[in-house]
């Protein structure tokens, strides 16, 4: 299938990707590549159907793109959520994108400066690009350009792989409670006018059980040229509220796990790395979950953003080795 402004001999094409999807088989064995060609296709998607594959003529140039916020209202009036505000969102096994970019282009500066939203969570400009929800697993990522600010890619579900993509926000743009391995991208940090935190790059809220969460091999840890040094954190572990028989609060079980390893970082990362975050305690409390009740580690980071400090906990060269792309991914081999 292609998907184009004007009609292709030869080949289905359809005029938008939600048509194309539309079109797709429900429950196909094999890979269905749809090609996009260059040009913003304004569509928030839903990937329902496994083994879809989109493929980008044009790494910069075809480009899905959305503007929902998690304070926005949806068409039933109620707010979308961080749940909900996903541009393209995957909800069945073996995904794939390749050569395109993946963008939530809402005004999260604008709105810094005159906020529009009733607060959602601890605020309503959580913007997501790109969601891995229940039912996704083994999805795959390769030349694919991510662009957010607030909460840009949210790995929530199942295990996936990214490789040599480009991942830019400010606060905790890379976040959730998947397992995702991540090799030799860059993870972008962008300029937040008048904030003297300038952001998180990974936030994971990884099950207790899950042995791993976020892991970064190889990666460029970069920034925006406003951003000072030493004013980003490598990221935060999330305790998300959940609903629980005797109320709602902090999920005890999200122990979040998030690893860099051999991974080069610019001046902008902190020399303490990472941050502790908030989350309401079972008695209704606002407490704080410090890095050290986490799993949050380094190994061999380089550049000048790789302090050494008692903050930053090191994983040993034996302990690195169980991170290798076969022991993250469970023994699936990406396609």
């Amino acid at each position: 299938m292609v998907v184009a402004k004007t009609p292709r001999e030869g080949t289905p094409t359809f005029a938008s990707i939600g048509d194309a999807l539309a079109a797709a088989p429900s429950n196909s064995a094999r890979p269905h590549r749809i090609l996009i060609t260059r040009g913003r296709w304004h569509e928030k998607l839903v990937i329902d159907k496994p083994n879809i594959h989109l493929i980008g003529e044009d790494r910069a140039g075809s480009v899905l793109t959305f503007d929902a916020a998690a304070g926005m209202a949806r068409p039933d009036g109620e707010p979308w959520g961080t749940w909900g505000c996903a541009s393209v969102t995957v909800r069945a096994p073996d995904f794939r994108a390749a050569n395109l970019t993946i963008e939530n282009a809402f005004d999260y500066v604008g709105n810094l400066a005159t906020p529009k939203f009733e607060p959602v969570g601890p605020n309503a400009a959580q913007a997501v690009a790109l969601m891995l929800d229940a039912g996704s697993d083994r999805a795959s990522f390769e030349r694919v350009d991510f662009i957010g600010h607030q909460d840009t890619l949210f790995a929530d579900a199942g295990r996936s792989a990214f490789r040599d993509c480009r991942i830019s926000g400010s606060v905790d743009f890379i976040f959730g409670g998947g397992n995702a391995l991540f090799e030799q991208c860059e993870l972008h940090s962008r300029f937040r006018p008048g904030k003297e935190r300038q952001g998180y790059v990974a936030v994971p809220c990884t099950p207790s059980a899950q042995a791993y969460g976020l892991t970064f091999v190889r990666c460029r840890l970069t920034r925006d040229a406003e951003i000072p040094d030493g004013t980003v954190a490598l990221g935060r572990a999330w305790r998300p509220g959940r609903t629980f028989p005797d109320g709602k609060y902090g999920d005890p079980d999200a122990v979040g796990a998030a690893v860099y390893l051999d991974c080069w970082m610019e001046a902008h990362i902190d020399a303490r790395g990472w941050d502790e975050m908030g989350y309401t305690a079972r008695d209704g409390r606002r407490v704080m979950l410090p890095p050290g009740d986490a799993r949050l580690f380094e190994h061999a980071s380089r550049g000048p953003g790789a302090h050494r400090s008692d903050s930053r906990r090191l994983l040993t060269n034996e302990r690195a080795r169980a991170y290798s792309r076969e022991r993250v991914l469970d023994g699936w081999q990406r396609g």
